[in-house]
């Protein structure tokens, strides 16, 4: 199995993260901009539209609020993969800094440099994005 782990350092407080990772309706806003056009919900499953035009479905499997996690998996996304798993965890880095932790597993291990490749950038994304952020 193809294993992710990105850790990201980021100058915003751990609470200023944590609310931009559990907005799990705006990933399009908060998150990724460049790269998600649209999140829309529908129960428990997350829609994202890609500024590519692709789209992913996503089942929300737990936002924590006591540990600062959300994980999800992908039902349907641009890679056809037969397992996609991702985590995210929120912990304090100092104190107006935090570190957020991003695991994500996904199968068949032929698309796991795919996969690591498209992790990297929206991690890199994500910190540019709340770095930046004047909310």
């Amino acid at each position: 199995m193809g294993s992710i782990r990105e850790d990201i350092l980021t100058a915003r407080t751990p609470e200023y993260v944590w609310d931009a990772i559990r907005d799990i309706g705006a990933v399009h806003r908060r998150l990724v901009p460049d790269q998600v056009v649209d999140t829309t919900m529908d129960g428990d499953i997350r829609i994202l539209t890609f500024s590519s035009g692709g789209m992913a479905r996503e089942l929300i499997v737990a936002v924590d609020e006591e540990a600062r996690r959300m994980a999800y998996a992908v039902i349907d996304g641009p890679v056809p993969l037969t397992h996609h798993h991702a985590s995210f965890q929120v912990f304090s880095a100092g104190e107006k800094n935090s570190r957020l932790v991003c695991i994500t597993d996904s199968l068949p291990n032929e698309f796991a440099e795919e996969v690591r490749l498209r992790v990297e950038r929206l991690a890199r994304t994500m910190k540019q994005t709340m770095e930046a952020s004047t909310m």
